[in-house]
């Protein structure tokens, strides 16, 4: 399963990306926000640090909107993936998008009815909201297995891209089901490693090596 990383803090990315961790980027409105950056700007940089997809997301609602700006995002750099919407509208930019061989991300994608729209207009991933489904009682891996059933009954080629990671747990079901792709905020990746009787073996080994007064160097 790739990792991409759901953020736009240019020295969180290069944190990860130097472990080898980062396989792409997601970015949104409300990340470039919270990063204080012109979104031009931080997205050059995050696309010059990583050659994976980088997702930059138009903000027009109309078709016509969405294809000029995602045109207007595609030259920033190679690797963008264009972000839209799972509206009939963001469908139409899809398919005019990738008739350019543009990289397409449909995001908010919250049934596998969507997931199967998002397919036929030819999107290169599409992002299913686990958390968000989760948050009101309903079931974010289920629609992950759903989509994977759906996708492989009829060959299509749209990767799912598991959004909205919030555990250490959704990492590891998107994984067992098959998501071609998670993106998650740097702190979610970090926690893969922790683990508290990793903590405590370490504590042991620690403690009998200072007993023996031996040092390594």
């Amino acid at each position: 399963m790739k990792f991409f990383v759901d953020t736009a803090e240019i020295d969180q990315i290069a944190e990860l990306n130097e472990l080898g961790m980062v396989d792409g980027v997601t970015t949104n409105p409300s990340l470039i926000m919270k990063s204080g950056r012109d979104i031009t700007e931080v997205t050059k940089e995050i696309c010059e640090l990583i050659s994976g997809p980088v997702s930059a997301e138009v903000t027009a609602t109309k078709a016509d909107g969405m294809i000029a700006e995602g045109l207007k995002l595609a030259e920033i750099a190679e690797n963008i993936a264009v972000k839209v919407p799972l509206t009939w509208d963001g469908l139409k930019a899809c398919k005019e998008l990738r008739k350019e061989k543009l990289m397409v991300n449909v995001t908010l994608c919250f049934s596998a009815n969507q997931a199967l729209l998002a397919a036929k207009a030819g999107a290169t991933f599409v992002s299913p909201f686990l958390g968000r489904l989760d948050d009101i009682n309903l079931d974010g891996i289920a629609l992950i297995d759903d989509i994977r059933c759906i996708y492989d009954n009829y060959g299509f080629e749209t990767e799912i891209l598991a959004a909205s990671i919030r555990t250490v747990n959704h990492v590891l079901e998107c994984a067992r089901i098959g998501a071609d792709v998670m993106t998650a905020p740097p702190k979610v990746i970090r926690n893969l490693a922790n683990h508290p009787l990793t903590d405590q073996g370490l504590a042991v080994f620690l403690a009998d090596i200072e007993k023996t007064g031996q040092k390594i160097l």
